[in-house]
């Protein structure tokens, strides 16, 4: 029996829509990362992207658990002497972008190269309840009601 491997002309790709209003970012980050990559396709290929498109609506109003909302801080330095920066998560989030909080817990999740870059173009996060992707069709996908641990109280 011959191993399979999908070409690129036999993928086939659908379009989700996740509403990431109460879930928790972890878990939200780990199922984006499993359907972009494609992983949950029988026809997964570890060098074809046969992953699909995703929207995430209500970026902005995602979870954190414990208290990584003013504990956990992002650091970055500007390549000036003592040009160190940081930031928490809850800055972040009530900053001018928090749609990326949610953009690079998932690209952290992907891996790193033409092929992850590739998957990542397939993402499309946005920080309103709104989004421009109604031609495509997208299948809402309810991440809340799947597990209690993916939408928390605190």
């Amino acid at each position: 029996m011959k191993t399979y491997s999908a070409k690129p002309s036999e993928v086939e790709r659908k379009w989700y829509l996740i509403d990431a209003e109460g879930v928790v970012l972890g878990r939200l980050a780990a199922t984006v990362a499993t359907l972009l990559r494609g992983k949950h396709k029988p026809m997964y290929t570890p060098h074809i992207d046969t992953g699909d498109h995703v929207v995430v609506i209500n970026a902005d109003k995602v979870r954190l658990t414990g208290r990584k909302l003013t504990q956990k801080r992002f650091y970055w330095h500007t390549g000036y002497p003592g040009g160190i920066k940081s930031k928490t998560m809850e800055q972040i989030l009530d900053g001018k972008h928090p749609q990326r909080v949610v953009e690079k817990a998932i690209e952290r999740m992907v891996p790193r190269g033409p092929l992850g870059r590739a998957q990542l173009r397939k993402l499309r996060v946005y920080t309103g309840g709104e989004h421009p992707h109604t031609a495509q069709q997208p299948e809402p996908l309810d991440l809340a009601a799947r597990n209690p641990k993916n939408k928390r109280s605190h």
